[in-house]
Formats: structure tokens, C-alpha cells, sequence
């Protein structure tokens, strides 16, 4: 996922392994790749099998589960079936889409058909040995599992729903974002100026007295003009393109491209725009099993609903409807579309747009994967922070609060209860005052998870601090620190508020919702599109995710030249863009590791030392078995047969399903967990194949 990591001295801990989902790294792999389960702990007193944990609750990074397990002991063959109940802190890692455990905690063990004498003894071989044992979650399968849970996370709420202004174009052209009125700035070392606010590389010759964009592949525009007038140019002096640094990045050639491609016009925005491209007139084409239509001839998320004859579009997650291409557009809540939306093939080109859409399972797996946290461990004595003011520190009030926030910095700074507190890379620090010196923070007030949403540092209220140790602050943050928030239930980028810039001596920008073409990703979560492909040719900038570190563009400032440009453009999604197809989708979202992009974190690094020295073993798969065993929630064990039945684990053995007792272990409950561990098991089979590469598949232009 497009996220800041934690890149400062990390304490990775024992793994939740097992307990909670699919294991990968740790965990060995069973007949099927993609399931582990159930797996095998051999002990000298018993041989357990655990079947896969059924979660109860999560809460910050602490899960609570149940487990339906059996155990045979030495010298006997027959097993005993019973339900153990654990907690467990959890420590995850959404690079590799696998959590580890901090520590597990049996805390009731159950088994029905046994004497009370023996389960005594089975209880103590149980809550002796699980603890130890090494384990690995998979994300995928956590989440598919969070869906039965009762209760959710509150949705965000007061988030912004206003359309940007949306533009429709019928030729090839890209859209060009300028927050605000353009700034000019020199650049240091040179007799050139650069337009700062901005995410483009925009450049100004005053001895030829034109602007020069630089898109991509060597290609230069050039204008009089930052506004307009802009038209392609090879005649560009050297020492503009001087500084623009080498591509480094390795991206397959782009067979789509026609020798005659038209070459994009340029579009700029001083306001929050987004642009729609068509290849000529407006062409639709039906979308199978619905009573949709699709705008076929352009790489926008548009759809027409037949009954109705109302134009929709997915902007940043957000639906909006218009009577005409041309607008105006509404709001649509996710929950208020056509019920045909629903029955939109998960398979076809549009199948992506499922995960926009209340009620589907790709938008339930979303909303549940927001529900679980990047947790890491930091040293105190390798975090560091130093905050850079543009000149003395100034603060403004954060509405309805009685908090502050530092206005002149690009780091997020509150005033909160006579302390200052700030973030940076997700890690929470303190001080007496704005300069510091700044110390890990062991807590913050409640008053800061009060932020509303019309605060520029609004995402900080999804970092948390878990725990202390004297050599160690456990942390954690939810998706919602990189701009992912539940609305509706779905899952919509930005907060929509415009969050006014700083500029003094040196430009600060602000999180923005729109002009990106931002487009979710289940895996990697939200990745920007910049622009129109036109199947052929991609002009865009590969935007550092982390708008704290974005190293925004072209970036020069009153230090000379950022490296945020090369690192935030060539360093990040440009390979992908190249290939095609909706860059937010297919090839704009090749798997790559964060410490290739996030390259400035300075308050965390990877390690294992952390690790309880009783967590150092390692089950193997139960090969053979099928995790087909559950527990209900009162610890009676069921199983599913192949038939879709259930059957009751008791003294007499396996008996089938009456229909009758309690709710809990009714037939339609144990349905859902069925269903939801099957979708779990999809879902981490996509995910593996689209790290292995089956996701990665280019595109091209679509027909």
C-alpha cells in the first residue's frame, strides 16, 4: 500500500501467525499455497491441530479470537476436539500484507467431550505451548474474518463531498495542477525560476522567456504563458534539461503506442479540477448483466444508468451524477446508487469499480482492511525529530477545538494541553516547546482523536501509541494517516477539504483530494493516475504517496533543487503509468517495497531483536487435513461437510446438525464464517498471484 513506512530502528515481534490467518513467511506451506491450514504443533506430551482462529474483536492492535482445535496425546490415537479463546497483540506489515504477534495470551480453553480431569490436562498442554510457538497472519484473511464482527470501526465523518470542477474534453490531453495562483521562485545556482506549487516540473528561461514543462521520455512543452499556450518543443536549452535528473526506472516499451500518436494537449488548474478524456465524440458500450452503460472510448470511471438516463462518475472514491457529460454534478452516497450497480461482473474492465460500492463484498473487504493498523516498535534511543519553521513557529486554532496547529512547516505540529506534539513518519513525538527538543511520546491526549476534518493535520488522529517499555514506544497507524477513509461504507481518498498552502520564504503544500486521477487498489491501496494514457502515451508524475515527505514535484525552493522530484517521480509509479490501462488499476500498481520511495524516514528500521525468546518455533501445515472445523461462539465444535452441511463434535463423536439449539451455532452462522474463511482464501490467492505477477498485466488501450 502507498503509505509512509516505519523506517527507524523497528523491533519486529513473534508472529500472530497462525492465529489469525494465512500464514506466508514463517508458517510452512500446505498442499494449497495459498492455505495453510490447519496447522500442526507437535509437542512430547500431544500432537495439536489448529484450525483457522474465527477474530471477536480488534481493537487498536489487540485481537481477540477463537479456535477450534484437537489434540491427541502420546500413546493414544484418537483426538480430542475443543475451542481455545486467545488475545493477542498484534504487529503488522501491509508490504508483505502479513502480521506478526507481540504476544498471545490463552485465556479459556474448552473441551466438551472430554472428562473434566482430562481437559484439565489438555488445557494446560494448550496454554503452556501455544504461547511459544512462532506464527504469521495474513491481512487478507484477517480481514475477510473482521466482516463478522458485530461491531465497526465509527466511520469517518464531516468529510467533503463537493464535486471539483470536471472537465470533458473529446481530444487527448493531460491535466496540470497549480494550488492556487502560480508562484515563482528562483532557483539557487542558476539565473532560471520555477513554479513551486505545483506537482509538475515547470521551468522558466528568461532568456528565452518561455516556460518548459517536462513530461516524460524527453518530451518538453513549451509556453509564454504558465496559464495555456502550452505546445510540444524539442528546442530546449541545456540548461533546463539539465535539471532535470536521469530516468532510472526499468519500464517495458510501450508496444500500443502508434508511430502517429497524438500528442496530448496541456490542461492547466488553479482550482481542484478533474478531467475526463474521450477519443472523439462520447461512445457507450453496455456493461455485461446490468442495465449500465460504460463510456467506452476513455480511461474515465463513467457509467450511464439506463433507466434512469443519469451519467455517474467515481472521483477519489466519491460517486457524483450529472443529466448530461457536461454536468452539474451531485453527490451520490455509495449506499444511494441503482441496485444494477450491484451486479456490475467482479471479473469485467469495470469489476474494479465494485470496491466504490456499498454493499459488495471488494467494498466490505476495504472497509475491513481500514480497520487494521501498521504497527511497528521504535528505539528511543535511535528516534530523532527535528522540525524546520519557515521563520519563527506560528500556529492558527483548529476549529471547534482548543488546539493549535504549526502553519509554517511540513511537519504536523499541535498545540494540545500546554505540550506541543508532532508526527513524523507515523511515530509521535513531544516537547516543551515548538523547537523542542523532542522526545518518542509514551502518550497523547484524548483531545487530539477529537481533530475534525477541516484541519490541514486531520490524519493524525490515526496514530496511536499502543504501549511503553523503557527501551521501546509501540505504535501504530490506520490507513486513515495516508488519506484512506470509511464514508458510506466504502472506502474514499482525501478528505475533500481545501487545506490552504504555506508559503513564505519556502513552500509547504497541503493534502489534496483531487487532480490526480486517484484510483484504490486492494493491495497497495490508493495510487494517482495523472492524467490520460490514451493507450499510448502517459504524461504524469509519479507522486510521492507520504504529501508530508512528497518532496512535491519539482520542488526547488529556497535550497536549491529537492530531490523529492527525482525520488517522488522516477522513484515512484512512472514504470507502471507507462503500460496503459488506468493506471490506478493493472500496471500503475507494481508491487514495489516502500523503502524504494519513502527513502527520507529517519525514525525506524527493520530488525527482529524484539522478539520474546519463548516465541522461537514454527508449526507445520497439517497436510491432508481440510479446514473445514470451526468453533461457535458458546465453544461447541462444528464441522462442514462436502454436502454443505454441518455436523456437532460431541462425546459420541461427529453427529449431524439437528437445526435446532442456540443461535451462535445455528447452520446460517457457521454459513457466514464458512463464507467469510472461503473469501479470505480468495483473496489471499489474488493477492500472491498479483505479487507473483499476475496482476501486474499491462493493458493498453481499451475497447
Amino acid at each position: 500500500m502507498l503509505a509512509p513506512v516505519f523506517s527507524t530502528t523497528i523491533l519486529r515481534g513473534a508472529t500472530l501467525a497462525a492465529l489469525l490467518a494465512a500464514g506466508t513467511a514463517t508458517t510452512a506451506v500446505a498442499q494449497d499455497g495459498d492455505n495453510p491450514w490447519p496447522i500442526q504443533i507437535d509437542d512430547p506430551r500431544a500432537t495439536i491441530i489448529v484450525y483457522q482462529p474465527q477474530p471477536e474483536s480488534f481493537d487498536n492492535n489487540i485481537v481477540t479470537a477463537r479456535a477450534a482445535l484437537s489434540v491427541t496425546e502420546a500413546g493414544k490415537t484418537e483426538p480430542v476436539f475443543g475451542v481455545m479463546w486467545i488475545s493477542a497483540r498484534l504487529e503488522t506489515d501491509r508490504d508483505t500484507r502479513t502480521a506478526r504477534i507481540l504476544e498471545i495470551d490463552v485465556t479459556a480453553v474448552r473441551f466438551p467431550e472430554s472428562t473434566a480431569e482430562q481437559e484439565q490436562t489438555l488445557a494446560q498442554i494448550i496454554e503452556t505451548e501455544i504461547p511459544q510457538w512462532d506464527l504469521e497472519i495474513s491481512l487478507d484473511r484477517l480481514s475477510a474474518s473482521l466482516a463478522l464482527l458485530d461491531e465497526q470501526r465509527a466511520t469517518s465523518d464531516q468529510l467533503k463531498t463537493d464535486p471539483p470542477v470536471i472537465l470533458v474534453v473529446t481530444h487527448p490531453a493531460v491535466l496540470v495542477t497549480i494550488d492556487g495562483d502560480p508562484i515563482i521562485e528562483d532557483i539557487d545556482n542558476t539565473d532560471m525560476k520555477t513554479v513551486v506549487n505545483t506537482a509538475f516540473a515547470i521551468i522558466y528561461d528568461p532568456g528565452t522567456k518561455r516556460y518548459y514543462l517536462y513530461a516524460a521520455d524527453s518530451a518538453w512543452y513549451a509556453s509564454h504563458e504558465v496559464l495555456d499556450g502550452w505546445e510540444t518543443t524539442k528546442a530546449v536549452p541545456d540548461k533546463v534539461s539539465g535539471l532535470i535528473p536521469p530516468d532510472t526506472t526499468e519500464a517495458a516499451a510501450d508496444s500500443t503506442r502508434p508511430a502517429d500518436a497524438e500528442i496530448p494537449a496541456i490542461i492547466v488548474a488553479t482550482v481542484p479540477t478533474e478531467l475526463i478524456v474521450t477519443e472523439g465524440a462520447p461512445q457507450f458500450a453496455s456493461v455485461d448483466g446490468t442495465d449500465l452503460l460504460y463510456l467506452s472510448n476513455s480511461q474515465s470511471d463513467v457509467l450511464m444508468d439506463i433507466d434512469s438516463q443519469q451519467y455517474y462518475i467515481v472521483l477519489s472514491g466519491r460517486w457524483y451524477r450529472a443529466g448530461s457529460l457536461n454536468g452539474p454534478w451531485a453527490f451520490v452516497a455509495a449506499d444511494s446508487l441503482p441496485a444494477t450497480f450491484q451486479d456490475i461482473p467482479p471479473d469485467s474492465e469495470q469489476g474494479p469499480l465494485r470496491w466504490y460500492i456499498a454493499g459488495t463484498d471488494e467494498a466490505k473487504d476495504a472497509v475491513m482492511d481500514s480497520q487494521i493498523p501498521q504497527t511497528a516498535a521504535v528505539k528511543r534511543s535511535e528516534a530523532k525529530l527535528d522540525v524546520e519553521y519557515d521563520g519563527d513557529p506560528q500556529f492558527k486554532p483548529i476549529e471547534d477545538t482548543d488546539m493549535e496547529y504549526a502553519v509554517n512547516t511540513q511537519t504536523s505540529v499541535i498545540l494540545a494541553e500546554g505540550k506541543y506534539y508532532a508526527v513524523d513518519d507515523a511515530v509521535w513525538f513531544v516537547a516543551g516547546s515548538p523547537t523542542g527538543p523532542w522526545v518518542l511520546a509514551d502518550s497523547v491526549p484524548d483531545v487530539i482523536y477529537t481533530m475534525p476534518p477541516s484541519a490541514p493535520v486531520y490524519n493524525v488522529k490515526y496514530v496511536y501509541i499502543y504501549q511503553t517499555t523503557p527501551e521501546v514506544v509501540y505504535v501504530g497507524y490506520y490507513p486513515g494517516y495516508t488519506g484512506s477513509y470509511v464514508y458510506y461504507s466504502t472506502v474514499v481518498y482525501g478528505t475533500g477539504w481545501y487545506y490552504q498552502p504555506w508559503y513564505g520564504t519556502v513552500y509547504y503544500p497541503r493534502p489534496v483530494t483531487w487532480g490526480f486521477s486517484v484510483r484504490y487498489n486492494p493491495w497497495y491501496g490508493w495510487s494517482y493516475g495523472f492524467g490520460w494514457t490514451n493507450g499510448w502515451f502517459m504524461f504524469g508524475i509519479g507522486m510521492h504517496w507520504g504529501w508530508r515527505r512528497c518532496c512535491y514535484g519539482a520542488w526547488w525552493g529556497r535550497g536549491g533543487y529537492r530531490a523529492g522530484y527525482r525520488h517522488g517521480y522516477y522513484h515512484g509509479r512512472r514504470a507502471g503509468f507507462r503500460a496503459g490501462y488506468r493506471a490506478g488499476y493493472r500496471a500503475g500498481n507494481r508491487p514495489r517495497t516502500r523503502q524504494n520511495v519513502y527513502h527520507n524516514n529517519r525514525n525506524r528500521a527493520r530488525t527482529t531483536q524484539a522478539r520474546p525468546a519463548t516465541a522461537n518455533r514454527r508449526p507445520s501445515s497439517a497436510v491432508g487435513r481440510p479446514n473445514n472445523v470451526y468453533a461457535d461462539r458458546n465453544g461447541n465444535v462444528k464441522r462442514r461437510n462436502n454436502n454443505g452441511s454441518w455436523d456437532s463434535r460431541g462425546s459420541g463423536g461427529w453427529q449431524p446438525n439437528t437445526g435446532g439449539g442456540n443461535r451462535a451455532g445455528s447452520p446460517s452462522n457457521m454459513n457466514r464464517d464458512y463464507q467469510s474463511r472461503q473469501r479470505g482464501t480468495s483473496r489471499t490467492q489474488s493477492y500472491n498471484s498479483y505479487r507473483g505477477g499476475g496482476g501486474r498485466g499491462g493493458g493498453g488501450r481499451r475497447r
